[in-house]
């Protein structure tokens, strides 16, 4: 499954690539940044579940953080784009970043709707995640890369914007994010 899912994404942006090619006469595309807030799961709970009297998992986590990016139009209604981000977390988290394409539309009004797909690097924190402190974690490598896989809307509002996405980093966590950013 996750094999497709970024075979599939792969393609997409191949297919996207000439197109950007021979846009030539398309207005240049713009550039953003902005602020994000959310939730970061690792789903941890349903591969383990109850590891054991007395030891409980919480392996989800808030998350506030940056982004920026840059959109090139394609076509009058399709839009290729790059973007990275970093969040840092106050649970299972200690933080994440990551790269991304996008790939997209825009529909009347200004809205663009875009899937996305990246590498994204989490730092995890063990200790909060099992609530026990007889177990030492120190030297335990707690740094994880893998690739995302995303959706997500942004909707103007002005020069500013309020974006929501949905991700998923190797189709083991899922990440939802909510942003305001602002176009230039």
């Amino acid at each position: 499954m996750k094999k497709i899912a970024f075979i599939t994404a792969a393609a997409a942006a191949a297919i996207a690539l000439p197109s950007a090619a021979q846009a030539q006469d398309v207005v240049p595309g713009n550039g953003f940044i902005g602020v994000q807030a959310g939730v970061h799961d690792l789903g941890l709970d349903d591969e383990l579940g109850d590891i054991g009297p007395g030891l409980e998992l919480d392996d989800s986590s808030p998350i506030f953080g940056i982004f920026a990016g840059y959109d090139v139009p394609v076509g009058p209604a399709l839009f290729i784009g790059a973007e990275a981000n970093y969040n840092f977390g106050t649970d299972a988290l200690d933080g994440d970043y990551g790269a991304n394409a996008r790939l997209g539309f825009s529909v009347p009004g200004g809205a663009k709707i875009y899937g996305r797909a990246g590498i994204q690097a989490i730092k995890v924190d063990y200790s909060e995640i099992i609530d026990d402190d007889s177990i030492d974690f120190d030297g335990i490598d707690d740094t994880e890369s893998d690739y995302l896989v995303g959706i997500g809307a942004d909707v103007p509002v002005g020069r500013a914007f309020v974006r929501g996405n949905l991700d998923t980093i190797s189709f083991d966590t899922l990440r939802a994010t909510v942003g305001v950013g602002l176009r230039f």
